[in-house]
């Protein structure tokens, strides 16, 4: 099922899969003759102006386009200012109690799914995660998927179109395997929001990779938990990088060959951008040899982008509440299958996953990463600061 081999994409200049045009490519003519004097203000902010929709271009996969501008920190007309005020008056408040109420009921459920159940830990180090069989595991499970969905409703994402994407002539010669040797390891989600995760616990509750710091917070670090969450402490480059890919790794292959075990969630891209782009992906979901699932997460907007890349996280919860509707699509690819070439090269592996995704999801792919998002955050802050 592997794509066929396609052209690098440069660094400088996205690819666009899918022949769609990006609203930067598009430039303003200005007037030649009479043009008025620009006031000492605007003279002094159109610089700064400039200099923004260069770095929007540079690093174009974090760039905001929405009704609140870089950072969320743009000025907004008199209706939406209205908006805001009555939503954070109003709305937040309701969403905020109703929130609470369903992470303390989850809570609940996991403190009574886990009595007298020891935790493993991995590797012989970390905060480890409670296994739960039986009963428990049915408990923690069912409930988690219903209460992630209900958290979804208190967002705003009261309805959430997902797309089974299967191929018509599917004339494969995996297709007369066993539904247990069809099964995923991993899924593998291009990454967008922190409301990714709520609707990938909805859909099929896996463990995920998080900061160590998580197992130790209240109520969400019990949850985090039964949910077999890999701890990490990214802040550190010690050797414990190892301990933790091999056991990425070893729990993919459980969950591929086990039908109980919960699979994994991985986000290759290692960071978020704004929906409308796919970054390098990185090989830790493809060491194991595993068959993954793809699944493309889109967020249609109209004057709020749900996509996390460039504000703080308070800020952005505020106006993620402040909307009456949110939305989200959903594409599911069929399970993809490596062929021996990629079980042996993970890079092939991943990058013909990553082709396939912005194929499908009508995706731009761009070499950037975390380090010139970075970069991008620290410049425009700056000239956030100057204006």
């Amino acid at each position: 099922m592997a794509p066929n081999d396609a052209a690098t994409t440069a660094p400088s200049e996205p690819e666009s899969v899918g022949g769609r045009m990006s609203s930067e490519d598009t430039v303003a003519t200005r007037p030649l003759l009479s043009a008025p004097s620009p006031s000492p203000s605007a003279a002094s902010a159109a610089p700064v102006r400039d200099s923004i929709e260069e770095l929007d271009r540079r690093y174009a996969p974090y760039a905001r386009r929405d009704a609140y501008g870089p950072m969320g920190r743009g000025p907004v007309g008199a209706v939406e200012a209205f908006r805001l005020a009555f939503a954070a008056v109003v709305l937040i408040p309701l969403r905020v109690v109703a929130g609470m109420l369903v992470l303390v009921v989850y809570y609940l459920v996991c403190r009574v799914c886990t009595l007298r159940v020891e935790e493993e830990r991995e590797g012989g180090e970390g905060d480890g995660y409670a296994r739960l069989e039986g009963w428990r595991r049915e408990g923690v499970v069912r409930c988690g998927r219903a209460l992630a969905r209900a958290m979804l409703f208190v967002f705003g994402f009261y309805w959430i179109p997902e797309h089974d994407c299967r191929f018509a002539d599917a004339e494969d010669g995996h297709a007369d395997q066993s539904k247990e040797m069809e099964r995923p390891g991993a899924i593998v989600s291009n990454h967008v929001s922190y409301v990714d995760i709520l609707y990938h616990m909805s859909a099929s509750f896996p463990s995920f990779v998080a900061k160590r710091s998580v197992a130790r917070s209240p109520l969400v670090g019990l949850i985090s938990k039964c949910l077999g969450c890999i701890f990490v402490q990214r802040e550190s480059k010690t050797s414990d990088f190892k301990g933790v890919s091999g056991a990425v790794t070893e729990r993919i292959q459980r969950a591929h060959q086990q039908k109980n075990a919960p699979m994994m969630l991985l986000f290759p891209e290692g960071t978020t951008t704004n929906g409308d782009y796919l970054l390098p992906f990185k090989t830790g979901a493809f060491i194991a040899k595993a068959p993954v699932q793809p699944v493309i997460l889109r967020y249609p907007y109209r004057r709020f982008n749900p996509a996390w890349e460039s504000m703080s996280g308070a800020r952005h919860v505020f106006l993620l509440l402040c909307q009456f509707v949110n939305y989200l699509e959903v594409i599911h690819l069929p399970v993809y299958y490596p062929s021996e070439q990629e079980k042996n090269d993970p890079k092939l592996y991943a990058n013909n996953v990553r082709k396939l995704m912005a194929v499908e999801g009508n995706l731009f792919l761009l070499d950037l990463g975390l380090a010139e998002k970075r970069v991008y955050h620290a410049a425009l802050n700056g000239l956030l600061c100057q204006s």
